[in-house]
């Protein structure tokens, strides 16, 4: 009998023993994975707040970025929108002008370069033109001799257009020229007139 209670109370012991380890092992389980928790989170946080500290960073370069670009991009698009307007005016201004004056403009350009050149009366001359009936450019140049040739060429241009070929020289009158000789020495002048400025 007093067997059978030693064994009991051995087994008792062997099973609290057993039953402290068990415990020991657990709690010391439950501390690792508190501990890899509480580290995890620290990363979380710490990844978290880089991640934060770059995108604010990124987006106040940006931000600059714009706001840098912003008065050269409203002068950009201030002098296209400027351009178009004035290109409609040209445009506009053309196309009400009467005809008999665009070919006074074109006799006067053509003029003013054949007094500068020195042709003599036999040499061939080829007479290129576009945007002109025959009727036109003959009222512009006046033939002598059969040393004239005429020939209409295309044109991607609407504008009127006279080329005068010799062996030695070319000469040239267009409105589109003589439109966009104005337009670079008088373009400040022109801007001002259209935008209404002073």
């Amino acid at each position: 009998m007093e067997e059978l209670q030693s064994t009991e109370i051995l087994e008792r012991e062997i099973l609290d023993d057993a039953r402290k380890k068990a415990l020991r092992i657990l709690k010391a389980a439950d501390d690792t994975v508190l501990a890899k928790n509480t580290e995890w989170n620290n990363k979380t946080t710490e990844s978290i707040t880089d991640l934060e500290n770059k995108y604010t960073e990124q987006k106040k370069l940006i931000s600059e970025k714009i706001m840098s670009r912003l008065p050269i991009d409203k002068l950009r698009a201030k002098a296209e929108k400027t351009e178009s307007f004035l290109q409609d005016a040209v445009k506009n201004w053309y196309e009400s002008l009467d005809r008999q004056i665009i070919l006074n403009l074109l006799k006067k350009e053509i003029n003013k370069r054949l007094s500068l050149c020195v042709i003599p009366p036999a040499a061939k001359k080829d007479i290129y033109y576009s945007g002109l009936d025959i009727k036109e450019v003959l009222s512009i140049i006046k033939p002598t001799g059969d040393s004239y040739s005429f020939k209409e060429i295309p044109s991607a241009s609407h504008y009127p257009k006279i080329t005068i070929e010799t062996e030695n020289f070319n000469i040239i009158a267009s409105i589109e020229e003589i439109i966009n000789y104005y337009l670079d020495v008088k373009r400040e002048e022109l801007v001002k007139a259209l935008m209404g400025e002073n």
